[in-house]
């Protein structure tokens, strides 16, 4: 028996995936998919200067972050897709990777970890460093753009080219892949968080009304559009009122959150001009043949896919769950070690 698991083991490329997101970290593990989705926060106290005690993380973190006022801090240790902060990251991964849906499978896992495309040595380190200290055998780094296409079902090892635009929590990258490789990517700082942050300040501004970080997304789930003037739906919000300060509620319609968004999707548009007008010719005419595909959370925005076809001028269309396109393609190298050793980054 234990002959056999030692071939198994040399058969498989990894253990563990981490996406370790802006917004939420997944992780996926060899042989059982998705095992863990939660808020990428970490809720602490600080009894003395300088001196942090954790008191929840991930979705145990949001619980208190809703319910509790004072002396609690909230912090999203990962900012952009790269650790912000090294003491409360490597506290979340060590959560996460001690969690009984992982350690119940891997003691001491092999992990891999996907960051942001163009991530500086010292990004690197500090991830390699947190997932180190938080319990992992060996680290092994992978681009984001690279994961979120093997997710989306691209032929990434292919000669032909093909496009993915992950939309995330802090980020969105456009990639361009062929032959395992990324021919060229084009990041924005524009993701989920930046369209929120938008529609606040669009109610606040025009409508004098002011509304949480979570009204916002959920406005922007529910009811926002990428084509303002398609289909108007309406929802009502809670918020007060930016001159009385008195708690009012609103009715919005998808219109408004639209127009609030636009600016913001404008911005991932430009950045699909500018990756194909650095995209070689012959690569050109694969992505025309192939279509854009869209990963990530920013993808469920209504009718951005369509938006996208009539700027651009290309076939469009969103991966199957884009929520988890990433996470699922990081669950596909685990048992591919050709693939891996093709596309991990160098230390």
């Amino acid at each position: 028996m234990f002959s056999w698991f030692k071939n198994q083991s040399k058969n498989t490329a990894a253990d563990v995936y981490v996406d370790l997101g802006t917004a939420n970290t997944l992780v996926a593990a060899r042989g059982l998919g998705i095992i863990l989705n939660e808020p990428s926060i970490v809720a602490y106290t600080e009894p003395s200067p300088g001196k942090k005690k954790i008191i929840g993380v991930g979705q145990a973190a949001r619980t208190i972050m809703n319910n509790t006022t004072g002396n609690v801090m909230i912090v999203k240790p990962v900012r952009d897709g790269v650790i912000a902060d090294f003491d409360l990251a490597q506290e979340m991964l060590k959560y996460f990777l001690s969690s009984k849906q992982v350690k119940g499978a891997f003691h001491r896992p092999r992990v891999v970890v996907s960051l942001p495309y163009g991530v500086t040595e010292v990004e690197k380190k500090a991830v390699v460093d947190a997932c180190l200290m938080a319990g992992a055998k060996q680290v092994i780094l992978i681009d984001e753009p690279m994961a979120a296409a093997i997710g989306a079902g691209l032929p990434v090892q292919s000669a032909k080219g093909c496009m993915v635009v992950d939309i995330g929590g802090g980020t969105t990258e456009v990639a361009v892949i062929a032959l395992s490789d990324i021919v060229y990517c084009e990041a924005a700082r524009c993701g989920g968080h930046r369209i929120d942050q938008a529609i606040i300040e669009y109610f606040k501004k025009v409508k004098r009304f002011v509304i949480s970080e979570n009204t916002a997304e959920e406005l922007k789930i529910s009811i926002g559009t990428a084509v303002p003037k398609k289909e108007i739906r309406v929802a009502l919000a809670y918020g007060r009122d930016a001159d009385t300060g008195l708690p009012r509620s609103l009715e919005v319609s998808s219109e408004d959150v639209g127009l609030a968004m636009s600016e913001a999707l404008q911005e991932i548009i430009n950045a699909i001009h500018r990756a194909l007008e650095h995209t070689p010719p012959e690569l050109v005419s694969d992505i025309i043949e192939q279509g854009i595909v869209l990963a990530g959370g920013g993808a469920l925005i209504r009718d951005f896919d369509l938006r996208i076809r009539n700027e651009v001028r290309l076939p469009v269309r969103v991966a199957d769950n884009p929520l988890v396109a990433i996470a699922k393609g990081g669950e596909k190298v685990l048992e591919d070690p050709v693939l891996l050793e093709k596309i991990t980054l160098s230390l």
